[in-house]
C-alpha cells in the first residue's frame, strides 16, 4: 500500500474514499487503521482505545482527528461537501496559510485573491513550473531550464516551451500574478489529468508532462482554431499538480456516458476518462461557427467563472 509521509496514508491506487469514510492500513509512525475504520495509536492499541480519522472530501485521503485541514491537499476538513443540484461543487478555499505534505515537498497557499505557493523543498527534490509565476525564492535553491518535447510547436502556438526545476534545500514561491484560486490536486501514481493551457502553476518532479491539441476548441466570444491541453502523468509515486482558475472554480463528477456542455473558455481541467470533443453550437444562436466542448463521463470536470483570452503574437 503506497505511503504518504507526515503519517497521511493514500488510498489503494483506484479506490475512492467517500467522505467520512475510513481506511485499514499501517502509517509510517507505526499508527494503524484498523477493520473498523478507525485509527490507533500504539499507546492506544495496548490500552484498548481507539480514535476516529477524518477523510477529506476533497482529494479523499485520510487525516488525522485534529486536524483542521487535510494534510495532502490543504482543504478544510470540516467544510460541508456542499454541491447544487446540478451536480457542481466550488473548489475548496483554503485557510490562509494553509499547509500541506506531499512526499518531502511542503507546500503552503497564502492570499486570498492573488493567491501564491510557497514550496519547502528538502535536500535534492524538485518541482517545476513556468518561467513567468516565479515570485521569489532563497539563495540555497538551484534553477535550471528543462526545454519540453516539440519545443517549436508549442512556441508557435504561443505555449511556454520550457520550464524552470527548482532543486532544495530551500524555500521557493510562484503565482500566476492573476485573480482566482489555486487547486490542489495530488496525482495518484500513474493518473492522468488533461488542463487547458496556460493554467498550470506547479508541479513535483515525478510528474510527466505533455500535450495534445482539440481542433474547433475556443471561445466563444474571441474564437480561434483551438484548444491546447497540457497533460500531466504522476510516476510510480504520488505526484502533486497546482493550477491556477480564473474567477471561481467548481468541479462536478460525470457518469459513464453522462455528458454536458461547457463553453471552451471555462472548461479547466478533467480526469483522463473523460472524452471532450467539439459540438457545433445550434443555429441561429449568434454564434457563428462557434463551439461548445463536450464533455462525456465518467471522471471529473473543473472550470473556471472567469476567462482571460490570450491573444497569439
Amino acid at each position: 500500500m503506497p505511503r504518504v509521509a507526515r503519517g497521511v496514508l493514500a488510498p489503494l491506487r483506484g479506490q475512492r474514499i467517500a467522505h467520512g469514510q475510513h481506511v485499514t492500513g499501517v502509517e509510517r509512525d507505526g499508527t494503524r487503521w484498523n477493520a473498523s475504520g478507525v485509527k490507533e495509536s500504539a499507546g492506544a492499541q495496548k490500552r484498548g482505545a481507539v480514535v476516529a480519522g477524518i477523510a477529506c472530501s476533497w482529494c479523499h485521503y485520510p487525516n488525522e482527528p485534529d486536524r483542521v485541514s487535510c494534510g495532502t491537499c490543504g482543504a478544510p476538513l470540516e467544510a460541508a461537501k456542499a454541491e447544487s443540484e446540478s451536480g457542481w461543487r466550488a473548489a475548496p478555499r483554503l485557510r490562509e496559510m494553509a499547509e500541506f505534505l506531499v512526499g518531502d515537498i511542503t507546500c503552503q497557499i497564502a492570499g486570498q485573491v492573488v493567491p501564491v505557493a510557497e514550496f519547502t523543498l528538502a535536500e535534492g527534490h524538485v518541482i517545476f513550473f513556468e518561467q513567468h509565476t516565479l515570485l521569489w525564492k532563497e539563495n540555497t535553491v538551484s534553477l535550471t531550464g528543462k526545454n519540453l518535447k516539440v519545443a517549436g510547436q508549442r512556441t508557435i502556438a504561443g505555449m511556454p516551451h520550457a520550464v524552470i526545476q527548482a532543486r532544495g534545500p530551500g524555500r521557493i514561491a510562484v503565482t500566476r500574478d492573476a485573480s482566482g484560486e489555486v487547486v490542489v490536486l495530488p496525482l495518484h501514481p500513474g493518473v492522468e489529468t488533461d488542463v487547458r493551457g496556460h493554467a498550470f502553476l506547479a508541479a513535483s518532479q515525478n510528474v510527466g508532462y505533455s500535450f495534445i491539441r482539440i481542433d474547433k476548441l475556443a471561445s466563444m466570444l474571441h474564437g480561434g482554431p483551438g484548444m491546447y491541453l497540457d497533460r500531466f502523468v504522476a510516476g510510480d509515486t504520488q505526484g502533486l499538480l497546482l493550477l491556477h482558475g480564473y474567477g471561481n472554480v467548481f468541479q462536478r463528477r460525470l457518469g459513464p456516458g453522462e455528458k454536458i456542455l461547457v463553453e471552451p473558455g471555462g472548461f479547466l481541467y478533467k480526469d483522463a476518462p473523460v472524452a471532450i470533443n467539439a459540438v457545433p453550437v445550434q443555429a441561429g444562436a449568434g454564434f457563428r461557427h462557434a463551439n461548445w466542448a463536450e464533455l462525456t463521463g465518467p471522471g471529473r470536470v473543473g472550470i473556471q467563472s472567469m476567462y482571460v483570452h490570450r491573444h497569439l503574437g
